[in-house]
């Protein structure tokens, strides 16, 4: 059973976006593997809005060699061919995705979706890059929602350059 990931970057204050949706304040260390990080993926699974900042980017919404998934009850499948679009029961696709060959997938971008699956009972590991900056406002983490989740620690690492600080949490079943 492949393994869906949050795997994202945060302010300290919480948030992994600026207020308009900006990401400049992430920084890039030069010790993070962002190819080995990137290899253990082989689907990403984001919600309209990332889907359509990354397109405003020039990115298209996709990365090569990559299945990108989009969860959206607005996006229409025949105007995105490269795309698999999930617009209705989330559940059931993710438990397809989840049971078909690959690799981990990789849930990218902002705490809306996250809190869907998450509520779902669908993500295994939460893994968040703590970046030293207070944006004061933003996008959050995770909006609020019903019930509480614990988490297990599995790996942490400060980053000297940045000061950034990687934290691999394990999502524990109830």
């Amino acid at each position: 059973m492949r393994k869906i990931c949050y795997s994202v970057a945060m302010s300290l204050d919480g948030f992994v976006a600026g207020p308009n949706g900006e990401s400049d304040w992430i920084v890039m260390d030069p010790e993070i593997d962002f190819g080995a990080i990137f290899a253990r993926f082989d689907t990403v699974l984001m919600g309209r809005r990332t889907f359509e900042s990354t397109q405003a980017q020039g990115q298209g919404g996709t990365m090569p060699g990559v299945t990108s998934v989009v969860v959206s009850r607005t996006l229409r499948p025949q105007e995105h061919p490269g795309v698999t679009v999930i617009g209705n029961d989330l559940g059931d696709a993710l438990a397809r995705l989840r049971s078909a060959p690959g690799k981990d997938i990789w849930l990218f971008g902002g705490g809306t979706l996250f809190r869907s699956v998450l509520d779902l009972g669908q993500v295994d590991t939460v893994e968040v890059a703590v970046i030293p900056v207070l944006l004061g406002s933003g996008v959050p983490l995770l909006p609020p929602g019903e019930g509480r989740t614990r988490l297990r620690l599995l790996n942490s690492k400060a980053y000297k350059a940045t000061g950034t600080v990687m934290l691999e949490y394990a999502v524990e079943r109830s």
